[in-house]
């Protein structure tokens, strides 16, 4: 079990973020553990033929037979939307000598022999980091960023306001039970059950603020490997079903005879917060005929709309409610 102890001043500087690098690193257990993270399956099979271009033997190494990941690869975000390459920036800024040490912790602390390619690079430490940055790098500008991030990234934006409401409207306590199973808060702790170890491990926050970050590749929170760096979790993201390629629910007839089709499939979609960019891939259709529905529903009061970060995210008001006939 891993234990966060909290003082009432931590849960003031505790904070969410959605992190590209994270998905990045995190994203290298879809290619050596395939059918874990199965949401994600079909996007990465139409990524294969890229990511079959890259230095994938290195990149494969980075993930353990445990699904472990290198701490130094997800460094701790800054800002709530922070950009890929100012967290790359983190990366390549890792002194050289604590390359093996972070490594070690990776593979050979858990029982498990360091990659070939790993051990041998650490003859030159300093070349082996910067080859390990460029290889992400590369993975990010190939394969992700062009189409998957955009969809990725309205999906955990989505969640970052669910969250934030969840804890304006009832408190921290209800929030981290809602955040994951494994998660337990209890007389001023946070506890993750650690089921890949039987380590007990404790971390005070002790002033420096606890951000959690969303993410698509983890089945159950988790958190560092060490217990060095500043506080962290990560857990799995809300509304992973879109980026499986699930399209709208089906809307009753009535309320497409009423609104029309394209707005029945709008309303029924948003039963939770989405931008434009994640409703038109799931819809099949343009950005810009979504923005023009949603803007005809929240003229009427059937939607509303919130900015985060770059994203404008809609989502069904109490009046859109009642009329598909649900509850919150």
């Amino acid at each position: 079990m891993h234990r966060f102890t909290l003082r009432l001043a931590d849960l003031a500087t505790t904070w969410f973020a959605a992190s590209p690098i994270h998905e990045a690193a995190l994203s290298l257990r879809m290619w050596t553990h395939p059918g874990v993270y199965h949401l994600q399956t079909r996007s990465f099979e139409q990524l294969r033929p890229s990511f079959e271009r890259l230095d994938s033997r290195l990149l494969l190494s980075l993930v353990a037979e445990n699904r472990f990941v290198p701490d130094f690869l997800t460094p701790r975000p800054t800002s709530p939307s922070p950009e890929f390459r100012t967290e790359l920036a983190s990366v390549r800024a890792l002194p050289p000598e604590q390359l093996r040490p972070e490594l070690e912790q990776t593979f050979v602390l858990n029982g498990q022999p360091m990659p070939a390619v790993l051990a041998a690079g650490l003859t030159d430490p300093a070349r082996l980091l910067a080859r390990i940055a460029d290889a992400l790098e590369e993975y990010w500008e190939l394969c992700l960023a062009p189409a998957w991030w955009p969809q990725a990234r309205a999906v955990l934006e989505a969640d970052l306001v669910y969250r934030a409401r969840l804890l304006a409207q009832h408190g921290a306590a209800t929030l981290f039970a809602d955040l994951d199973h494994r998660l337990h808060w209890e007389d001023g702790a946070l506890s993750i059950d650690r089921q890949w170890t039987d380590r007990d491990v404790e971390t005070p926050v002790d002033g420096r603020g606890l951000v959690l970050c969303p993410t698509f590749f983890v089945r159950g929170a988790i958190t560092m490997i060490g217990n060095e760096r500043a506080p962290q979790i990560s857990y799995p993201a809300r509304g992973q079903a879109g980026m499986a390629g699930e399209g709208a629910p089906v809307p009753p007839r009535a309320l497409e005879a009423l609104v029309g089709a394209p707005k029945a499939r709008l309303l029924a979609l948003l039963s939770e917060a989405a931008s434009t960019t994640e409703l038109s891939y799931r819809l099949g259709v343009t950005p810009g005929a979504v923005s023009q529905h949603l803007s005809v529903l929240a003229a009427t009061g059937l939607v509303t709309k919130a900015r985060h970060g770059r994203s404008v995210l809609y989502r069904r008001s109490p009046l859109g409610d009642e009329l598909t006939g649900t509850n919150r």
